[in-house]
C-alpha cells in the first residue's frame, strides 16, 4: 500500500462485548472503539442460503494504517454494512499498514 490517498472510507472499528444472559449463556454486542480511514476493495461474491433466506456473501480486502491491536474478533462498520474480519496480515512487512480479508453478508 503505497498511496495513502486510497484510504477514503471512514470505518468504525468495533470490539465484542459479552454479557451474561441470566440463563447460563452470553449475549454479544459490539462497542465502537475508533473511526479510521480505510481502503475497501471488493474481491468475490457468492450466493448462499442461511436460515432459509437467500442472501449473498461478499469478500473484501480492507487496508488500514497500523497503530492499534486488531484481531479477528473485531469487526468494521460502514453505515449499515458490517465487515467481519477473517484474516489480518502485514502486506509488505513494514508495519505501516494492515491488509484485512473481510466478509460481508448482504440480504
Amino acid at each position: 500500500m503505497s498511496a495513502p490517498g486510497r484510504l477514503r472510507h471512514r470505518l468504525v472499528l468495533q470490539a465484542p462485548v459479552e454479557a451474561d444472559d441470566g440463563a447460563g449463556g452470553v449475549v454479544r454486542s459490539y462497542a465502537d472503539l475508533a473511526t479510521i480511514w480505510a481502503a475497501i476493495e471488493p474481491l468475490a461474491f457468492a450466493e448462499q442460503v442461511a436460515a432459509e433466506a437467500l442472501g449473498a456473501r461478499l469478500t473484501h480486502r480492507i487496508v488500514v494504517r497500523s497503530g492499534f491491536d486488531l484481531t479477528t474478533r473485531h469487526r468494521f462498520k460502514l453505515g449499515a454494512r458490517i465487515f467481519r474480519i477473517a484474516a489480518i496480515r502485514d502486506p509488505d512487512e513494514s508495519g505501516r499498514f494492515r491488509e484485512i480479508s473481510a466478509e460481508e453478508r448482504a440480504p
